[in-house]
């Protein structure tokens, strides 16, 4: 019997900031809208925290931090955040894709994404890929993947403020080569925009109540 292949879609952006109130703050200059009050909560496990907006329905963007209040973990932290420098701007450092079979999404994809790990936030529970190093996998264009085992998803919970993805716009040297790895992991997805770059680069264009704006990597 011929195992059915992943089905992967996008699921969250991911914001990396010094502080939360400084990727917040950078979030409405960038957008025009505010994420006030928070909406959020810690990662206990990893010493991060975060802030949420929607995007629409199951779809949202995260603004994560290390929470000055928590605990410095084990191992490294994800989304890099143990290489932010106390003044680095906030900025769109990574996306985050959701599949119905996280094991079979790691396994057929050529670009290593990092072990599944188990998360949990309050009433949320899921598996997440993170490197060992923490680092992002190839440099914050192929998304990490992550498995939701609780209902509803978080995006649900967040109020509505006009903001959709139009397009998430990943530069690279070699474009084909990100577009194999995402189609191994059963991503098909039209807002997904690869083009070639001389660096590797993100970029998400996002609809608001005020136009489009571009949230920078």
């Amino acid at each position: 019997m011929t195992q059915a292949s992943p089905h992967t879609e996008p699921d969250h952006l991911v914001v990396t900031a010094p502080s939360l109130e400084a990727g917040m703050a950078w979030l409405q200059q960038q957008l025009g809208v505010s994420m006030a009050p928070r909406i959020g909560g810690q990662h206990e496990r990893l010493g991060t925290h975060n802030a949420l907006l929607s995007l629409g329905a199951g779809f949202y963007l995260e603004v994560i931090a290390i929470d000055p209040a928590g605990s410095t973990p084990a191992r490294a932290r994800w989304f890099g955040m143990d290489e932010l420098v106390a003044d680095a701007p906030p900025r769109l450092a990574h996306w985050v894709a959701r599949t119905d079979d996280i094991e079979a999404a790691v396994a057929a994809s050529p670009i290593a994404v990092g072990e599944i790990t188990p998360m949990s936030r309050g009433t949320l529970a899921w598996l997440i890929t993170i490197a060992a190093d923490g680092r992002l996998p190839c440099a914050g264009l192929m998304p990490s993947l992550i498995q939701w085992h609780s209902q509803p998803h978080p995006a649900s919970a967040l109020p509505d403020l006009g903001c959709r993805l139009q397009r998430l716009v990943l530069s690279h040297p070699a474009p084909a080569e990100l577009g194999a790895a995402l189609a191994a992991v059963g991503m098909e997805d039209a807002r997904i925009v690869l083009q070639e770059g001389r660096q590797t680069a993100i970029e998400a264009v996002i609809s608001t109540p005020y136009g489009e704006r571009v949230l920078p990597g």
